[in-house]
């Protein structure tokens, strides 16, 4: 008698196999990875915030600034971890979402904490003493205080990534599959708002350095409110004549031509805006330099009561230049 060959399995089954498995290595993940974060979270917590209160070597308003809702952050990590502990994933999740506004209010304290932590470690040498200190402690493993600080933005992302994984992987007959599904969505929504907001303070952070190598009175207030994309030197072809050197701004909505001061000058090492090129106004086309080589190319810009030739030796400075520019028009019609 012939023994029965193996049993088919149903490919909807196997897809709800397949699922689980998924599922499963996604929950032991952030699980792990939750034990791992608050232990990081609690570390700074009593060897960093904690002793600090005690000895009181940063005031309150210093102390805040540097570390935010750091504290905050932590308790909702260990109002999180006993329900992935129990399997409770989805409920854990949704529960812990009111808690995502502490992310958001980290993001835009961000850049205020990394001045602070620059300020106090150069100024406050009883600070630095004690930073140096506890950053050699073992549970620290090497990391420094500035390598710390950023964690909870960092979960943030993780956090999404295993939310959204979890989420795909669970059926929708399953008891916390619309738990899930919400957590992951609104988790996503936080992360792209504080994308946008770390977006901004890296905007601000050139705007405020372009600022500073702008000086005279037409520079007063030029990169306020504005969105940086590029700066370079690049050539200027007049009618007749040498092309001249001149260093270039691009923001989202205007083209800035500045001639450096020359060097005897009382503000040596900074430029003088020559002139602002609305990029609303502007048509934009590369003369030649298609094509890969050593020769550069030539961009023509031409506005409304004006002509632009700019050169560049450099055929890939030049196609950036051009992506740059032409982003900067496109965003303007």
């Amino acid at each position: 008698m012939e023994s029965p060959g193996p049993v088919a399995r149903c490919p909807v089954q196997e897809q709800r196999a397949r699922w689980e498995r998924k599922r499963a290595r996604t929950a032991r993940e952030l699980l792990e990875t939750e034990r791992r974060y608050q232990e990081q979270l609690g570390l700074v917590a009593t060897y960093f915030l904690g002793i600090l209160k005690a000895k009181g070597t940063l005031r309150p308003p210093e102390r805040q600034a540097l570390f935010g809702s750091w504290e905050l952050i932590y308790g909702a990590s260990q109002e999180l971890l006993p329900y992935l502990e129990e399997g409770y994933w989805g409920q854990g999740l949704e529960g812990f979402c009111p808690h995502l506004e502490l992310y958001t209010q980290f993001a835009a304290n961000a850049e205020r904490s990394r001045t602070t932590l620059q300020e106090q470690l150069k100024k406050n040498k009883r600070f630095r003493r004690f930073v140096r200190l506890q950053e050699g402690r073992p549970e620290f493993g090497g990391l420094q205080l500035q390598d710390l600080l950023p964690l909870p933005l960092q979960r943030l992302q993780q956090y999404e990534n295993l939310a959204n994984a979890l989420a795909e992987n669970t059926g929708p007959n399953s008891p916390d599959h619309q738990q899930l599904t919400r957590a992951a969505r609104l988790i996503s929504q936080t992360v792209q708002r504080v994308h946008a907001i770390g977006q901004k303070q890296k905007n601000d952070q050139h705007l405020r350095r372009v600022q500073a190598l702008l000086s005279g009175r037409q520079a007063k207030g030029l990169t306020s409110g504005r969105w940086f994309l590029r700066q370079g030197w690049l050539l200027v072809v007049p009618p007749s004549g040498e092309p001249r050197p001149r260093m270039f701004f691009l923001f989202s909505d205007v083209l800035l031509m500045a001639k450096p001061r020359p060097p005897l000058h009382l503000k040596s090492g900074t430029f003088a805006c020559r002139a602002l090129y609305p990029m609303a106004q502007c048509q934009l086309q590369r003369v030649f330099g298609h094509s890969g080589g050593p020769c550069g190319g030539l961009l023509s810009l031409s506005f409304p009561h004006e002509k632009l030739l700019l050169m560049s030796t450099d055929q890939e400075e030049l196609s950036r230049w051009y992506h740059s520019l032409t982003l900067a028009i496109s965003s303007k019609n």
